[in-house]
């Protein structure tokens, strides 16, 4: 359970801004980098200044920087989630718009659903699930036939959009299986036995921040290991990179990989975890504005819908964790009370919000005390 902590609102609305605005934006800034810089060599700058400064910063607030087996699943998860998905993402942007790349990747909570396997019966028993696992199919297919049929004259070009779809998709899944290794290789005794004896041992785990910087600079090493195998970094001429350019690399790096993910994270503490899964939806959304009044990609009105599609279907699909949070459960017993003051007596109405209240500061109480 996230503890919620007191928090200056601006900071908090400025955090959701950060989260909502910059990460929708690194697709539109992706693509603008890649009128003059290569795919791999985008990756391979961004990621390992962005691990190197990130590393910094755990040096000096002193977190423990190296524990083997913590590391080595750091590196792993950082191949899957930041060099396979980002290289999928970046190179796909050489075909096809970054706001047709966003909403494919807004779609990735479909691969949760299917890849997870030990939740398949909880997943796969629930009505709204499964509707939403079959609305998010069907919106992805509408994006994969729009821009299949959209009748381009060039045969080669259309083979590569059709590629760039499929290239895109399987990075989406990548991410998946590396957030789920993420997720099932954490071992309870990493975090959870208190015992003194334990305490008294170093800890087994790294910090959260550690373990990103080391993702960050392996996919860092594995771009700049391919950029010089394939020929990016041959045909790259630094020198004749314009400033404006320059800057755009600069936002990734700073904004996009550092900023945005302290953001997150510090919302993750402060905020409940529902409410800052949100950002999911607006992403697309601001990746598609910005692609269709900064970039000649033209938005389409099959676009819209099949963005609309598919992000109904991932509030779908998390239907039962909205359901679940504090926000809905506060919804659903303001209502409950509105209820009891249109049916009892006006005598007794003190007395039932008296104990509405009662049984709820008891719940809180319990709650902190666990």
């Amino acid at each position: 359970m996230v503890k919620q902590l007191q928090s200056p609102i601006a900071l908090i609305v400025f955090a959701y801004l950060v989260v909502y605005i910059v990460w929708g934006s690194t697709f539109f800034f992706i693509e603008k980098a890649l009128h003059v810089f290569p795919p791999f060599v985008i990756g391979s700058i961004r990621f390992l200044i962005a691990g190197a400064l990130l590393m910094g910063y755990c040096k000096i607030k002193g977190y423990r920087l190296f524990e083997r087996t913590a590391v080595k699943q750091a590196m792993f998860v950082g191949f899957l989630l930041l060099f396979l998905d980002m290289a999928a993402v970046i190179w796909s942007e050489q075909y096809i718009s970054s706001g047709i790349v966003s909403i494919i990747s807004a779609a990735t909570v479909i691969w949760f659903i299917v890849l997870d396997k030990p939740r398949w019966k909880e997943n796969f028993t629930s009505p709204t699930t499964v509707i939403g696992l079959v609305m998010g199919f069907i919106g992805v297919f509408m994006l994969f036939a729009e821009q299949i049929f959209k009748g381009s004259d060039d045969e080669h070009d259309q083979s590569m959009i059709l590629i760039a779809m499929i290239v895109m998709t399987m990075g989406t899944i990548a991410w998946t299986i590396g957030s789920l290794y993420s997720k099932y290789s954490r071992k309870p005794t990493d975090y959870d036995d208190e015992s003194e004896d334990n305490k008294s041992r170093k800890p087994k785990d790294l910090h959260v921040s550690v373990k990103t910087a080391w993702q960050m600079l392996t996919a860092g090493v594995v771009f700049t290991v391919v950029g010089a195998t394939n020929g990016d970094y041959a045909r790259f001429d630094a020198a004749s990179v314009p400033l404006e350019y320059w800057g755009t690399i600069v936002y990734l790096i700073i904004m996009g990989s550092i900023l945005a993910f302290s953001s997150y994270i510090w919302l993750l503490q402060v905020r409940p975890a529902t409410e800052v899964s949100t950002h999911a939806y607006v992403n697309p959304i601001v990746a598609l504005l910005l692609a269709h009044f900064f970039t000649d990609h033209i938005v389409t009105g099959l676009q819209i819908l099949g963005l609309s599609i598919v992000l109904s279907s991932v509030l779908l699909m998390n239907w039962r964790m909205y359901s679940d949070s504090k926000l809905i459960h506060n919804f659903k017993r303001k209502r409950r009370i509105k209820k009891l003051r249109n049916m009892a007596p006006k005598a007794s109405i003190p007395r039932i919000v008296e104990i509405a209240e009662f049984a709820e500061s008891n719940k809180k109480e319990n709650v902190k005390n666990i």
